[in-house]
């Protein structure tokens, strides 16, 4: 583990797999969270904040925790659904693309931290999650579960279309929202340098 990750980023950390596995089953906390019969998850949002706020290799390894609890059976995945038979669902490569997500917008904040460039992470972690997630699908779809009748790629991409503007929004919201963590100095990175300068 990098020594350089202090008591309060794994606290933080921490409350990071909280808070996606909350974000994971939003609409049974508050139903009101469904727009047209489809759920309004927030688990990119916090994928992406986590790379954000916690960095590029702690947001991703938080994310790779996130991922490993499920697998071993808490019940942290969408519907409340967790243990390893999540493999094999065609929805896994969207929770196998926060990790990259997480570790990408980390990433491209890190080499410049202005407004822009955290909205233009946001939008690009998004895109990440969409593009690995729906491409697994299809392969998931077309070799080891049972398709839907003329289920084709451009289907897979049409389901896609379905959350694609809630999730544009809520990416940007992202952008915004850590930017300003980081201004007012919440931002776990910018804690650290300050500790490290003390």
């Amino acid at each position: 583990m990098n020594q350089r990750w202090s008591a309060q980023s794994i606290t933080t950390a921490g409350a990071f797999v909280a808070l996606t596995a909350i974000g994971a089953n939003i609409t049974s906390i508050a139903p009101f969270m469904m727009v047209g019969g489809v759920p309004i998850t927030l688990q990119t949002f916090f994928a992406v904040l986590a790379g954000i706020v916690l960095g590029s290799r702690l947001g991703a390894f938080t994310m790779f925790v996130y991922m490993l609890l499920g697998l071993v059976g808490a019940p942290i995945f969408a519907q409340f659904k967790g243990g390893a038979a999540i493999l094999l669902s065609p929805t896994f490569g969207f929770i196998v693309s926060f990790i990259l997500v997480a570790y990408v917008t980390g990433k491209l904040v890190e080499k410049k931290k202005s407004l822009p460039m955290y909205v233009t992470a946001a939008v690009v972690g998004m895109a990440i999650n969409y593009i690995f997630g729906t491409n697994w699908m299809y392969a998931a779809y077309l070799f080891w579960f049972d398709a839907p009748s003329g289920f084709t790629y451009g289907v897979a991409w049409a389901w896609m279309a379905v959350p694609l503007p809630k999730d544009i929004i809520l990416s940007v919201v992202a952008g915004v929202f850590a930017y300003r963590i980081e201004k007012i100095g919440i931002g776990v990175q910018k804690v650290q340098k300050k500790q490290r300068a003390a």
